[in-house]
């Protein structure tokens, strides 16, 4: 048994005895004493007194009915409707059968007559009591979320599951409740802040659903599950909440968005229809116009697919249905363009859906954890590749792959990569890694550590995506990184937006100053190459020159650098 339990067990249970007849609490103190820690009182006003200051302790009341001043009734009447006090079982006493049957429905666990001829009885009695309401309070005390006061996310689904089996013929709606930028907030104004409107959230929620026969739970940290029967007005539920709290919403700069799956297929493991309504809620995270959205078979079928995907990826590896794609980085400071590099692409060509683009599978895989093992088998078959083209063609053009933050923070990640390289016969010199600015942002002692240590090993470190992160420009002389990769949401308008221009040539000035190489990715334009190359960029990726191509076609590209010598 639980030690904490054990020493629970060896406790003497405190008992208040309240009764205006000495006589009676003396025989009462008798009979109890020898099992229970015994308080006395004589009246109510003292005895609600002694509840307060003992309201954690206290396993039981014993309470007279008639007394003078404030009699059992009233104290009982105050007790049951105190949030603190309830929770304490309260036995009446008395030797009238009317005011027991008045006492028990008014709260009341149990009543024992007057006058006590029986201990045996009186003591079975108190012990049943306060055995049952101690049951209660520890599943009370395990159903619930403690910041809320809503159900966990496992009895809710339980007591879901209970009020279908005993209502199926009403019509329910599943309902997934966020709160948009949930962390950003507690990174602003604290986690006791962020703990409280979670806790107003709660509190509006339980609001609502009380009167209509709905549940609720927080599912996780800033999201919730609603599942009450179904109403033609959804927007009620959602304005009443904004209404309960839209000051500390604005305040954060944060507002709250709603999936609703209507009348929720019964037929549906309960644990899907939730993830339906997920679904929904998750599909308008990025739409700052939209904060309601309902599940619909599209979504279904999206899901599906989804779903379809993530269980054909063990069988599109072992029948090498992934195929790694090289997109050219020309250098283009001389004269004529070079190749000079490339980036390692993913590309899946399902036997089914025929190919399928990364944007499809990509975060399939991220949010189930397998792209930990597609990551892998990128970086093996670039680092092959490069090898391959050393060897055939006496040439290293350089590849780089993505490694995320996660993928750094793994134990052993160095010595996996340069072991994967060393079997493939390249060098670290040869293989370029590219780290996203964001992951900078994170953990970034210890990114900055490991970065470090690869770049002593002798990798290139590219950061991509700059300027979409949180860091500042000021940041850049302290991290550790070879080349800048400039999103191409910078390059996208820079032929038609001074101030994309003005900003692509105060980091190039930076970069100068910090001796950083530039790429420029996302180039498609004679003008957007022409603008790039007089700003001085160093190096550009993009359709301009070439999209992403299989091995086998960008060795073409290779042959025609080596036939012109270069």
């Amino acid at each position: 048994m639980n030690e904490f339990v054990e020493s629970r067990l060896r406790v003497k249970r405190k008992v208040l005895v309240v009764d205006d007849e000495t006589i009676n609490l003396k025989i009462l103190e008798k009979i109890l004493s020898s099992d229970y820690d015994v308080l006395l009182s004589d009246n109510g006003d003292e005895a609600l007194k002694i509840i307060r200051n003992n309201k954690d302790t206290l396993s039981l009341i014993l309470l007279d009915l008639l007394m003078p001043g404030t009699d059992g009734f009233s104290v009982l009447q105050i007790l049951m409707s105190s949030t603190e006090l309830k929770h304490i079982p309260v036995i009446v006493l008395t030797s009238e059968t009317s005011a027991e049957v008045q006492s028990l429905k008014m709260g009341a666990a149990d009543f024992i007559p007057k006058p006590y001829n029986v201990p045996e009885v009186i003591l079975a009695r108190i012990g049943k009591t306060i055995q049952l309401f101690e049951s209660i309070n520890i599943v009370s005390a395990t159903q619930n979320d403690e910041l809320t006061g809503l159900y966990n996310r496992d009895f809710f689904m339980e007591y879901a599951g209970v009020i279908d089996q005993y209502y199926p013929d009403t019509e329910m709606d599943a309902i997934a409740l966020n709160i948009n930028r949930f962390h950003i907030i507690n990174e602003l104004y604290g986690r006791a802040f962020g703990d409280s409107l979670l806790g107003m959230i709660g509190s509006v929620v339980l609001d609502h659903i009380l009167d209509k026969k709905g549940i609720a739970c927080r599912y996780n940290a800033d999201g919730f599950f609603i599942y009450m029967p179904h109403s033609d007005d959804p927007e009620e539920l959602f304005d009443s909440l904004v209404k309960g709290i839209s000051g500390e919403l604005s305040e954060a700069g944060s507002r709250i968005r709603m999936g609703i799956y209507q009348k929720a297929d019964k037929n549906i493991d309960l644990h899907k229809r939730f993830d339906s309504a997920l679904l929904a809620c998750n599909s308008i995270k990025g739409d700052f116009d939209k904060h309601l959205a309902y599940f619909d078979s599209s979504m279904h079928e999206q899901e599906t697919h989804r779903e379809r995907l993530a269980g054909d990826m063990e069988k599109a590896l072992a029948e090498h249905e992934f195929i790694v794609y090289y997109q050219p980085k020309y250098n283009v400071r001389g004269e004529v363009p070079l190749l000079s590099s490339a980036e390692a692409l993913i590309r899946w060509k399902h036997p089914e859906f025929g190919m399928i683009s990364p944007g499809e599978f990509i975060p399939v895989f991220e949010k189930n954890g397998m792209i930990r093992r597609l990551d892998r088998f990128v970086w093996r078959e670039a680092a092959r590749q490069v090898a391959e083209w050393k060897r055939k063609y006496g040439i290293i053009i350089p590849v780089s792959v993505n490694v995320s933050r996660i993928d750094m923070m793994e134990p052993g990640f160095v010595e996996e990569i340069t072991g994967m390289l060393k079997e493939c016969g390249t060098d670290p010199g040869e293989y370029m890694l590219e780290v996203t600015e964001s992951a900078y942002t994170e953990d970034s002692d210890r990114i900055i550590e490991i970065v470090n240590d690869l770049r002593k090993l002798g990798f290139m470190i590219e950061m991509d995506d700059f300027g979409t992160g949180y860091s500042s420009l000021n940041m850049l002389s302290s991290l550790p990184i070879d080349v800048l990769k400039l999103d191409m949401g910078f390059v996208k308008n820079i032929h038609e937006n001074e101030k994309d221009l003005k900003m692509v040539e105060l980091i190039m000035d930076i970069a100068e100053y910090l001796d950083l190489k530039v790429v420029a990715e996302g180039v498609e334009h004679e003008e957007q190459f022409r603008l790039l190359k007089d700003i001085g960029v160093h190096i550009i990726q993009g359709y301009y020159f070439s999209k992403p191509l299989p091995g086998e076609e960008f060795e073409k590209l290779i042959k025609e650098r080596t036939e012109a010598g270069k």
